[in-house]
């Protein structure tokens, strides 16, 4: 088939989107189809552009190109599922979250006012029908899934990607240091990890990424007494970051409801045990509480203990790591691209 995977890309920035969309595109093409990613740039402020660019997506006539047929579009993120196709199918990574689930939290630029409570009726109507247009919907976890039912009323298969570098990952020595691999904002709680590590005595922390907060945090680092223990590495190359995992004592990854959290499968395919809290989303259907793991609340002294202990035992680190192995080998691009393309 001729496909197109649709993404709505934010200019100058690389997460995990990107990721999953090249993955998906070169999937696609490992299995013989014909595949080409197509991107429009995303703004969202003001309000009004948030329609312009879903209309800008409407408008595209994707039927054709370069004189081929497409056979089908797939979509991901908002607001490039607002693309028509007689053969769209949606692979939702996320919808507009700071209207949805960031409503009234830190994250969302929307007030109580009538004008946003406007905008953010008219997203759930846009939503609701570009979406409920599809022939069929995936999500890239339980948790995506059960948003849309939540907010739109619309059902979503649970299809779960593989990291990009699925297949490179292995396990090492347990290290000395807790890991932290992503981008650096205020949604990922970077914070918290430090605070509980000010709270131990033993152990450091490696941060692997960049983002609009390594300043605050390396400051909170410095206030905190423990510059010395905490290294900010920023941008690593694909070796060092298997690397990384393959010799961490264990990974911390806790943000605020997060969509899936492709550091917790990375991790796990390491055979590392993930430290996380119980409001982190997409994270908790792969990390069970000392069984891959330690689950807590979104609290500094409960987290600190769990470094503590993970800091302390080698032994359980490893089989619980070892555990979590098990329980992602099955994620794999060639079950994706057979759901996607049915």
């Amino acid at each position: 088939m001729n496909i197109l995977v649709c993404n709505a890309q934010v200019p100058f920035a690389r997460g995990g989107a990107e990721m999953l969309v090249e993955g998906l595109c070169n999937a696609l093409k490992r299995a013989g189809h014909r595949a080409e990613i197509v991107a429009l740039p995303f703004q969202w402020l003001p309000h009004a552009e948030l329609f312009k660019s879903a209309l800008a997506w409407r408008l595209l006539d994707l039927k054709m190109a370069n004189g081929l047929k497409v056979d089908r579009i797939i979509a991901t993120k908002f607001p490039s599922y607002a693309a028509q196709h007689p053969q769209k199918i949606v692979w939702l990574i996320h919808q507009y979250r700071q209207a949805y689930d960031w409503y009234g939290t830190p994250l969302s630029e929307f007030t109580a006012s009538s004008q946003d409570r406007m905008t953010r009726e008219k997203l759930f109507s846009l939503d609701r029908r570009v979406l409920g247009e599809a022939q069929a919907r995936f999500a890239i976890s339980k948790n995506v899934a059960a948003r849309l039912k939540r907010f739109n009323a619309l059902d979503a298969i649970p299809l779960y990607p593989p990291p990009r570098l699925a297949g490179k990952f292995y396990a090492g020595e347990y290290g000395d240091y807790a890991l932290y691999v992503g981008r650096l904002d205020r949604a990922k709680r970077v914070e918290l990890l430090l605070r509980a590590l000010a709270k131990t005595k033993r152990g450091r922390v490696v941060v692997a990424g960049t983002g609009l907060e390594e300043q605050n945090l390396k400051t909170l680092a410095a206030r905190l007494g423990i510059s010395s223990r905490v290294e900010f590495l920023g941008f690593v190359d694909d070796a060092r970051v298997i690397e990384l995992y393959a010799n961490a004592r264990a990974v911390f990854y806790a943000p605020v409801d997060e969509d899936y959290g492709f550091a917790t499968v990375e991790a796990l395919m390491s055979a590392r045990p993930v430290i996380t809290t119980d409001d982190a989303g997409g994270v908790l259907e792969f990390i069970e509480n000392e069984n891959d793991g330690w689950v807590t609340r979104a609290d500094v002294d409960e987290i600190a203990l769990s470094l503590t202990r993970a800091f302390e035992d080698i032994e359980t680190c490893r089989a619980w790591g070892n555990r979590g192995r098990e329980r992602v080998q099955d994620i794999r691009w060639d079950h994706v691209v057979e759901q996607l393309t049915a």
